[in-house]
């Protein structure tokens, strides 16, 4: 861990309605469980600066301060809210230099608050980001930058950008010792010794096993019963459970927090690296049409989740009455093509998946497939609830920074979605590749200002017709939030 320092991508948005009404039920944690509604911690921004930001007509680009702001590797980052779709900008960010520490004692679900304090105490403002209380033998630092999108409102993407980090902390306490040894491969179980696990690695036959190869049976001589092959996990996989796992913790944490909850999007941002202006997806795009499959396989296995009101099947349009009886393309759970199927009663339900790219939806409701939340969503005017078809599960990829050796001018573009609406992953590698060569390299601002230039094409020009980008097309009237992170440091690692 400590040698190979990996950048991991996990796809995930969402929400809470924070300072919602309803009581605050116990949730084991001493974090405060509601957050007011602000801009990025790291921006340094006064309550009427906050407000300010607001304006849906002027729509400002917000930027890190070049005297007094400075995030990990001279991370670059703008952002600015939409055109008035929402009163509140429900795009959020947090950036830190995370401490792990084994615990002493304990199952906490999540960090005190001494670990708590002295964590924010790293946090971008004023001079630095140095957690000198942290060294190799007390545990591990690392670096963490994240975005959330909120849906429906901004207090889910308030409270994800306040506790997620909480609970990948917890999740990576356990492992913190075995994640220094990166020389030892992970035990299968905690507490055995790396001698005792070499010599208990050997793969016996079952006759070996049954009758032991050294020493009668029973015998302390004996080795254990083994009739497979055990499976060699890699630290790489541990880091990856412990972001999985703390997903399923906050999942857990925000239902018990409000009975009023929202959504929290995953396919409302996306994530590219660009080395030698080459352009290398980071993460993928989770909608209906995407999950189709693992949401019709849901449906099919326990119809009962669709109210006796839809199907599960596909169809390229909505079957009508008159068309029982013919023969119609349909497609199922276990199918990536079409075939054709004689039309039934049921058919004339309304399909699980409906609609093509940003108008798909599930139960004709929502427009993801993956998030935190939404306990409460129905489908409109019935008690179907649409939750079960929705997933918290994050994509997890990673990519390995000492792998390559990377220019200052090759970066990781971290963006939500109002960017990506009306740029393609090109269109942003070429800016970006075109705009840093002609910043001073030895300028730890020029990311922040390639972040801002990344905003400003994607928000455009407010004209007479709404806000127009190159070629006269539409901009943007979402939320646009976006990092500019530099590679190059990761070859300074150690």
């Amino acid at each position: 861990m400590l040698t190979r320092v990996k950048s991991a991508v996990a796809n995930f948005m969402g929400g809470i309605m924070a300072g919602s009404s309803g009581s605050e039920h116990g949730s084991g944690s001493d974090l405060p469980l509601r957050f007011p509604y602000g801009r990025p911690e790291f921006l340094g921004l006064s309550p009427d600066e906050v407000e300010c930001s607001a304006d849906h007509i002027a729509r400002p680009i917000l930027i890190l301060h070049k005297d007094t702001k400075r995030l990990p590797w001279t991370t670059g980052y703008a952002e600015v809210i939409n055109a008035g779709k929402s009163t509140h900008n429900e795009d959020q960010a947090s950036c830190e230099i995370l401490s792990v520490k084994k615990k002493n004692g304990g199952t906490n679900s999540t960090p005190n608050k001494n670990t708590f304090t002295k964590r924010r105490s790293s946090l971008p403002i004023g001079e630095g980001l140095q957690l000198k209380e942290n060294s190799e033998s007390d545990g591990i630092s690392f670096h963490y930058w994240s975005l959330f999108d909120g849906h429906a409102g901004s207090g889910a993407a308030v409270v994800a950008s306040k506790l997620l980090q909480h609970h990948i902390v917890e999740q990576l306490q356990e492992i913190v010792d075995i994640l220094k040894n990166s020389a030892v491969p992970p035990p299968t179980c905690l507490g055995e010794e790396p001698e005792n696990m070499a010599a208990n690695s050997r793969t016996l036959t079952r006759a070996a096993s049954l009758r032991g190869s050294v020493g009668a049976p029973g015998s302390p001589s004996t080795p254990p019963t083994r009739f497979f092959t055990e499976k060699k996990i890699s630290h790489e996989c541990l880091i990856t459970g412990a972001i999985e796992s703390a997903f399923k913790e906050m999942q857990i944490q925000e239902e018990t927090m409000s009975p009023r909850t929202l959504t929290m999007l995953s396919n409302n941002y996306r994530a590219i690296i660009i080395r030698n202006g080459e352009v290398i997806p980071m993460s993928s795009e989770f909608t209906p049409e995407t999950e189709r499959q693992r949401l019709q396989y849901l449906a099919y296995m326990q119809p009962h989740l669709l109210g006796n009101e839809f199907t599960h099947l596909e169809f390229p349009r909505r079957v009508q009455r008159k068309e029982v009886g013919k023969r119609m393309l349909y497609r199922d759970f276990n199918m990536t093509g079409w075939a054709y199927k004689t039309i039934e009663e049921d058919d004339l339900k309304f399909p699980l998946i409906y609609g093509e790219g940003k108008k798909a939806r599930v139960m004709a409701t929502i427009g993801v497939t993956r998030g935190l939340g939404d306990h409460d969503l129905k489908v409109h005017d019935s008690n179907i609830y649409i939750k079960p078809f929705l997933s918290s599960s994050p994509e997890v990829r990673v990519y390995d920074l000492q792998q390559y050796e990377h220019g200052p001018d090759d970066v990781l573009i971290l963006a939500t979605d109002g960017l990506w609406d009306v740029l393609l992953n090109e269109e942003v590698a070429e800016a970006v590749t075109n705009f840093l060569p002609n910043c001073d390299p030895d300028d730890p601002h020029r990311y922040t200002l390639a972040a801002q230039d990344l905003v400003m094409r994607a928000r455009g020009v407010l004209k007479d017709r709404g806000w127009r980008i190159s070629n006269d097309r539409l901009g943007s009237g979402d939320d646009i939030s976006v990092y500019v992170i530099p590679l190059l440091h990761g070859n300074k690692l150690s």
